[in-house]
Parts: structure tokens; sequence; C-alpha cells
């Protein structure tokens, strides 16, 4: 089985091709969604949030009080990634795991790069969008300003840096239909590599 590793930059077009993949078939674990889960489901990681920050009412993540308490305090927000991360990679081992019988199956991981699991992947596929459209979604998704929007992204790996790490790139600096037709490609050489393997 082979783990495919998705990340990118902020607002590059990442869930599109999530998504894609999902609509055909294959298996996308979503680090984002296991990281929610991590305060709402996963009792040790609550009452390690309960500890260290006093935000937990009735067994409930507070989630505006914590994130005021960790937005501006690097020392807390590091703190809060201790609890959260172990928890993400336990999940995402235990995904590849449970799956060992599938062909492949992706990890959508934002923050791959910025967390160093690349160990958890046989290839890493970064979506690439230039700086200047990047700024230009986040602005208009979020509905923020440019200076806000880069003050974000001065928080990640840049896209073109990621890009240059990437085994595979697939390019959304065009109209959708192009990003599709890489993706397609993608799943052409998944195929042919399944069957050669057999």
């Amino acid at each position: 089985m082979k783990v495919y590793g998705i990340t990118g930059s902020i607002a590059c077009g990442k869930s599109t091709v999530t998504n894609y993949l999902r609509e055909h078939g294959y298996l996308v674990i979503d680090a984002d969604r296991i990281s929610r889960e991590a305060l709402t489901i996963d009792q040790g990681c609550i009452e390690k949030v309960d500890q260290l920050f006093h935000c937990v009412h009735g067994g409930i993540v507070d989630r505006k009080a914590l994130g005021k308490k960790v937005f501006h305090d690097a020392k807390a927000k590091k703190m809060l990634e201790n609890i959260i991360h172990p928890y993400v990679i336990s999940q995402l081992k235990e995904a590849i795991q449970e799956n060992q019988d599938l062909p492949c199956l992706f990890l959508d991981i934002p923050l791959l790069y910025e967390s160093h699991l690349e160990y958890l992947c046989d290839s890493i596929i970064v979506v690439y969008l230039d700086e200047k459209q990047q700024v230009k979604r986040l602005m208009e998704r979020d509905h923020i300003d440019e200076e806000y929007a880069l003050t974000i992204m001065k928080n990640q790996i840049s896209s073109d840096k990621k890009k240059e790490m990437a085994d595979i790139v697939l390019d959304n600096t065009k109209d959708p239909a192009f990003l599709y037709q890489q993706i397609e490609q993608l799943m052409k050489g998944i195929e042919n590599e399944r069957i050669t393997d057999k």
C-alpha cells in the first residue's frame, strides 16, 4: 500500500484536490478533522487542555476562550500543539494500519512539512499557487485585508518552498479544468502503478 501526503499552503486549493479524489473513490484521511476531534471527543486531550488552559465547561472545550489564550502567545500555542499533535499522529498511523489492504490512501495534512510528518508518506503531493494569487484568494475566502493575509501566510512555509520539496506538484495557477486534468493524470499514474505491482 502506498501512502500519499497532500499538502499546500493556505488557500492554494488543497480541498479542491481532496474532494475530487474522494468523489473518485479514494480514501482521504483529514488531519484537520482529527485535530478537531482531539478537542471534542478525546477525553485525554480535553482533560489536558482543561489542566493547562482552564477553558473546559461540562466536558466541552470553549474553543473561543482557548483561541484567545493561544492566538498571540507562542508558548501557549506550542503547549496546545503538544497536546493535539500526538493524538493526530496516532490516528493517522492507525488509519494507515487499518487500510493496508488498499492499494493507496491519501493523508490530507495542511502543515505536513511544518510538523515534520514526511516520514508517514511514501510520496508527497503539493498543491501549488503563486503568492500573489494566494493572497488574493485568502483575502476573498476569509474576508480579510492584505496585511492580515500576509501575516497568516508568514506562519507557514512558503508555497514556492513547498513546491521545491514536493515529489509531485499540482499546479493550481490556472483554471479549475487545468487542475482537474492534473489530478486525472495522477490517478491514472496510480492505477498504472497498481497494475504493474500485481
